[in-house]
């Protein structure tokens, strides 16, 4: 052990000032940098939707619920001496909701503590960029929380460009490691359905993602990317406060299998017809191991108003499958292993159809204020077949 320590340290010495002698040329014009604001961004959105399908009451009743998020971004950066760039990136979240349907755990108390609820959710990541190897490596951590939710997660990625600059290949993996505080509906609390989890238990969840992307310009026109993901779920992956009424009338909590095996794979294309219109499409398989599948097709057009300012009406379709533990309300056999009435794993399709507004002006700044780089206000309308309709506007500054 003592001659490979010694070993390591020799070398580590020739190594060393065998580096200070190949950056004497460099470091003798370099001056040290440190990190700058590149950018912050500011982005609030208000979200209200409506239905007749909760969950939480077996498939019928109120799916009212009201949600403010506002998320705050700074993003730092400097260049070392070998003219690579280090860029961090903070980022936090503040959502703010109400729901009528979750009310409805326990109807005697009207304002139940998951009624009103506050998620908080910052983030912090780290990227390494190496402009002459064209090569980007970066890491992150994640946190969640709130009432009867935490959650910790990691993500590594790396990415590399050709020399042409035409195609880039990227890789990320990512893992959530989630903890649920089990609440039940009241009239299960003392007599739980299953053994699955009892009323107050705290319950794992862990979530592996790992995401494959190459993007590749066919010419100056026309860009394109296609997109692999693979995904698995453990843990508690029913929400045990959600109501399933069965055949006899009886009533259970939501029960459904520990494990989700997830494969999306889609391509993306934008096409710039001319100086003034970007066509910009979207298209996604989905396949889980419950039985869905579901497409996904999306379209923005986006045309230059002028030199600063743009508009664009995004379009998206989404059509999916059954999931195979799914039926309505008292549909449901009692031998059933696993059941749900969770309309979100139903048949369905759904539209959205939006209107966005973007301006930029880096010299004036937006409403005549320097350090507004731009600000973008977008809205968007969501139904779907059985009922579930949802509103969303939402606005974002960013300063440099």
């Amino acid at each position: 052990m003592k001659k490979r320590l010694i070993t390591a340290a020799c070398l580590a010495f020739l190594f060393a000032h065998q580096g200070k002698a190949q950056n004497d040329s460099i470091s003798s014009n370099y001056k040290k940098q440190k990190l700058k604001i590149e950018e912050i961004n500011f982005i609030t959105s208000y979200y209200k939707q409506d239905g007749n399908n909760s969950a939480v009451t077996g498939g019928e009743g109120t799916e009212k619920l009201t949600d403010i998020a506002t998320n705050f971004e700074v993003i730092l950066s400097k260049k070392d001496k070998r003219n690579n760039v280090h860029t961090i990136d903070l980022n936090v979240g503040i959502d703010s909701y109400s729901s009528a349907s979750s009310d409805k755990i326990d109807p005697s108390t009207v304002t139940s503590a998951s009624y009103q609820d506050i998620r908080i959710y910052p983030s912090a990541n780290y990227s390494y960029e190496n402009e002459e190897k064209k090569t980007v490596y970066n890491a992150g951590v994640s946190f969640s929380a709130e009432y009867d939710y935490f959650s910790i997660g990691a993500n590594v990625g790396f990415a590399k460009t050709s020399k042409d600059n035409n195609r880039e290949f990227s890789v990320k993996g990512m893992a959530f490691f989630d903890t649920w505080k089990v609440i039940l509906p009241i009239e299960l609390r003392n007599n739980p359905s299953d053994n699955d989890a009892r009323h107050n238990d705290s319950k794992p969840r862990n979530s592996y993602n790992l995401g494959l992307a190459l993007s590749q310009v066919i010419n100056k026109n026309f860009q394109i990317a296609l997109l692999a993901d693979i995904g698995y779920q453990e843990g508690l992956l029913a929400t045990k406060f959600n109501r399933v009424y069965f055949e006899d009338l009886s009533v259970r909590s939501e029960k459904l299998p520990n494990t989700r095996f997830k494969i999306p794979i889609g391509i993306r294309g934008n096409y710039f017809l001319n100086d003034k219109i970007v066509l910009r499409t979207f298209y996604r398989y989905y396949y889980d191991n419950w039985n869905i599948n579901s497409h996904t097709f999306s379209f923005e057009p986006s045309y230059k108003l002028t030199e600063f300012s743009s508009l664009s009406i995004p379009y998206r379709f989404y059509q999916q499958s059954q999931a195979k533990y799914f039926d309505a309300k008292n549909q449901h056999e009692l031998t059933n292993e696993y059941y749900t009435s969770d309309y979100d794993l139903s048949k369905f399709s759904s539209n959205m159809i939006g209107l966005g507004y973007h301006v930029v002006d880096s010299n004036k700044g937006i409403f005549n204020i320097k350090r507004i780089h731009s600000f973008d206000i977008r809205y968007g309308y969501y139904t779907r077949t059985d009922g579930l309709d949802s509103h969303i506007i939402t606005l974002a500054l960013q300063f440099k």
